[in-house]
């Protein structure tokens, strides 16, 4: 997910303003095979045959440098085989700091760290995105997600997707356990309290054609900034087009106003795997047009999402930061700018 401009996140290009991060070792229970047998020098394709590797994907732009790095970090605290993790990083290919910027940036704030980043042709998305509630939304690197199964290597055929204002407090190896059972091919925390019908347009629901989508579905509403995506079974089915078709009819009649988020609801609604709600506290941003405190859900949590306008880094740069961001705070390892001033 992508952020609004901040204040101080355009200086974010330089691999000075991130500490370096402690090395984390796999574990003595990590499979032989997966320890660090040059994996971190490796190709993405060169690491395929590794069936003991996670696989995750998330975005990296100038914008949410901070917040990725903190979400990475907190990744390889928590996990009892760190070494045994590879990051797909997407980034545009048209944006700054580039590609290759931002390579060096992770490399020296992680420099054992195993990873790839992909170049995002802007172009493929542009022309079908609708404004949103929210300027951030309307992002093209927002809806990368909907491109894993092209962008990145042919020989993964599973990852995690996680959004940018994410920390995870557990081993992220039990995410990667989750099954996607029969023809699914998501799989996410369900609300299936939440109103399903506040996320389209009134013009949708009237409209047989339309929401017709739903029939014979208990569609439930899911936050697409946490996913377990099988990419082989979407490259089959061709979800990406699907997609496409559901942008192109909002631009044509207007039928949702949240981002990358209701095309999802829209192809995937009623056929996800359920996931625990453990692996996705969202909304701790406050409202998407609103910056406000939130609590956590109550029981058991896994990994904190900050959904919505408010970010921890800003809020806590600010002085007045919520109670659950000084949950995110451990994990920053942004150098403040009169730190590095220091260190001069």
């Amino acid at each position: 997910m992508i952020a609004d401009v901040g204040r101080d996140e355009s200086n974010m290009v330089s691999s000075s303003n991130f500490m370096e991060a402690p090395v984390y070792e796999n574990g003595h229970e990590c499979p032989v095979s997966a320890k660090n047998d040059a994996v971190s020098s490796a190709s993405a394709r060169e690491t395929c045959n590794d069936r003991f590797l996670v696989h995750v994907a998330m975005t990296l732009d100038g914008e949410y440098l901070r917040g990725s790095i903190a979400a990475v970090h907190s990744v390889l605290k928590h996990t009892s085989c760190p070494e045994s993790v590879y990051f797909h990083f997407i980034a545009s290919d048209s944006g700054s700091p580039t590609g290759n910027e931002l390579t060096r940036i992770v490399e020296s704030t992680f420099p054992s760290l195993a990873f790839k980043v992909y170049p995002f042709d802007e172009k493929l998305v542009k022309e079908l995105i609708s404004s949103s509630i929210r300027k951030a939304l309307d992002n093209p690197l927002n809806y990368a997600r909907s491109y894993l199964a092209d962008i990145i290597d042919e020989c993964v055929q599973r990852v995690i997707y996680l959004d940018s204002d994410v920390v995870v407090v557990d081993d992220i190896r039990k995410l990667w356990s989750v099954s996607l059972t029969g023809s699914r091919v998501i799989g996410a925390p369900e609300y299936c309290h939440a109103n399903l019908t506040k996320y389209f347009s009134d013009e949708f629901w009237s409209d047989p054609g339309l929401s017709k989508v739903f029939d014979g579905k208990r569609p439930c509403y899911f936050n697409t900034g946490v996913m377990v995506m099988d990419l082989r079974k979407w490259r089959e089915g061709g979800y990406g087009a699907k997609i496409e078709q559901w942008m192109e009819v909002q631009k044509e009649r207007k039928i949702y106003e949240l981002g990358s988020l209701p095309p999802f609801l829209l192809v995937f609604g009623g056929d996800v795997e359920p996931i625990h709600h453990r692996w996705n506290q969202h909304g701790l941003g406050g409202h998407n047009v609103l910056s406000s405190c939130r609590s956590l859900h109550p029981g058991p949590v896994s990994l904190l999402h900050w959904s919505g306008k408010g970010k921890p880094w800003r809020r806590l740069d600010e002085g007045n930061p919520c109670p659950v961001d000084r949950l995110w705070a451990p994990y920053d390892l942004y150098r403040p700018f009169s730190q590095r001033l220091e260190q001069r």
